[in-house]
């Protein structure tokens, strides 16, 4: 797992005024929090590049006054038009004390259903997952390689390492084989023309059977009657 280091200053002042000031010289406001101790301190906006802009699952070291507190990103809180980052929130990790973090989803293999035409659909990009410092992982493999056409893996089919417990509902999808229109509309047809008789071909009546009025044509004229002297 990859660890990054990121030099921290201490805060002075607290609050609106404080905070403020701290915006002005082109610093974010920070805080650890965890354990006994909560710590303020200030972090430049370009050291925090690689780790709030990374899909990556990391590690941070904050060095404050020569201290290192091995940590993790909790939360980035962004201005709402210019998206800047306005405060971010770091989680200490303290050996066996559990933590609930949200790890990235790695797909991995070429499934069958994409040799076929299918497409593969991403449908998690993260699971929440909860473990201890000691078990932390970066990312979670899925296996694509078995999956077929119109097939679906869920989150009871990811295989977990030792200290991982997924938070997350076991039956939500995470990914799919998506049949694409094309293969679909191919598949509907086929089925269709072995059902359908050829356009323009006359219905056989059954053997023995009687022929129905439109198909015998006009009905016989009925027989003359006779007299009773026999003369017609």
């Amino acid at each position: 797992m990859e660890v990054m280091t990121l030099q921290a200053k201490p805060r002075k002042g607290l609050g609106k005024v404080a905070t403020k000031a701290v915006r002005k010289e082109n610093l974010i406001p920070c805080v650890l929090y965890g354990g006994d101790e909560i710590q303020h301190f200030t972090l430049a906006p370009l050291d925090l590049r690689t780790l709030v802009y990374s899909p990556e699952f990391k590690i941070v070291e904050i060095n404050l006054d020569g201290t290192i507190h091995k940590c993790i990103l909790k939360n980035v809180q962004y201005h709402p038009v210019d998206e800047r980052i306005l405060h971010i929130d770091f989680l200490r990790l303290i050996e066996e004390h559990p933590i609930k973090i949200d790890v990235p989803i790695s797909f991995q293999g070429l499934a069958v259903g994409l040799k076929s035409g299918g497409k593969l659909i991403k449908r998690m990009r993260t699971v929440t997952v909860k473990t201890t410092p000691e078990y932390l992982i970066d990312k979670i493999v899925l296996d694509t390689t078995s999956m077929e056409l119109g097939q679906s893996s869920r989150i009871k089919d990811l295989v977990l390492s030792e200290g991982i417990e997924i938070l997350n509902n076991e039956n939500i999808p995470v990914a799919s084989i998506d049949i694409p229109r094309a293969l679909r509309t191919g598949t509907e047809d086929t089925a269709a023309a072995a059902v359908t008789p050829v356009a323009g071909a006359a219905a056989t009546p059954a053997a023995g059977a009687a022929a129905t009025p439109a198909a015998a044509g006009k009905a016989a004229p009925p027989a003359a009657k006779k007299d009773k002297g026999g003369k017609k």
